[in-house]
């Protein structure tokens, strides 16, 4: 069976419904839609949810109003949903989607941003490391593993436009980028390098500089997938043509 996978941090699902989501959602038609930064919770977007049709649809919302959140649209029903990895000050954020297909497991998640203080770099870093143990646990059952979303943290020079100059900004640290080295070691595949290595494949830009009329941006919004599941990877890419947020939708193809 095919599936096509979409990611993307709407930076707010309310405003994004005023610039032509629901039509996009129609035109796009994925069978799996992952959206981070919400902003919103179920109640508060009824109305518009209307407009997107045949799709389960679940929400994981932070405790504070229009803040965080995480959404998943699915053309298929999955066996289970959890919003949830097991720690409640992450949980409360609404950070989290967990959605169980049989064939494979799918994480929908919005990584914290780190740069507003010390304390919220810690936040992100613990975050990052109970990530990294509940992946650990998948993997020894043997678990075909998606996981998408807003990471955060460019990895590599190739995933930023300017390296240098943010060499010591949160998103780009030494430490940040040593996470994702231990989590590919892990058993994963940053599968947008596995099909195209070129510079310049960016999803998120600065709006105050108009960055993104320039391409000065960085690539912080991630499909990885688990060493099992290479063999059914079809195509990943990303969508820097689709505007309405500061950061553009990503995709992935498989077969399974």
């Amino acid at each position: 069976m095919k599936y096509n996978l979409l990611s993307w941090n709407v930076n707010g699902l309310r405003a994004v419904f005023k610039k032509g989501f629901a039509q996009w959602v129609k035109k796009a038609n994925p069978d799996i839609l992952c959206l981070q930064e919400t902003k919103a919770r179920p109640e508060q977007v009824v109305k518009e949810l209307e407009g997107i049709r045949g799709y389960d649809v679940h929400f994981s919302s932070a405790q504070k109003p229009g803040y965080s959140g995480v959404a998943l649209f699915s053309r298929e029903k999955p066996l289970s949903v959890k919003q949830t990895f097991g720690v409640s000050r992450f949980d409360d954020e609404g950070r989290s989607l967990q959605a169980d297909y049989g064939k494979f497991v799918l994480f929908n998640i919005y990584f914290p941003n780190g740069k507003a203080s010390p304390e919220r770099l810690k936040y992100k870093m613990d975050f990052y490391e109970a990530f990294l143990t509940e992946m650990k646990k998948l993997l020894k059952k043997d678990r075909k593993i998606i996981i998408c979303g807003d990471i955060n943290t460019a990895h590599k020079e190739i995933d930023l436009a300017r390296p240098r100059e943010n060499s010591k900004t949160s998103g780009f640290l030494p430490q940040e980028r040593e996470w994702i080295d231990r989590f590919l070691e892990l058993g994963f595949i940053d599968t947008l390098r596995m099909f195209d290595p070129s510079p310049g494949r960016y999803t998120w830009w600065d709006v105050i500089s108009r960055a993104r009329d320039r391409n000065v941006g960085w690539r912080i919004d991630y499909f990885y997938a688990s060493q099992n599941l290479k063999k059914n990877l079809k195509a990943a890419y990303i969508l820097p043509e689709v505007m309405g947020s500061d950061h553009c939708p990503i995709g992935l193809d498989i077969e399974i």
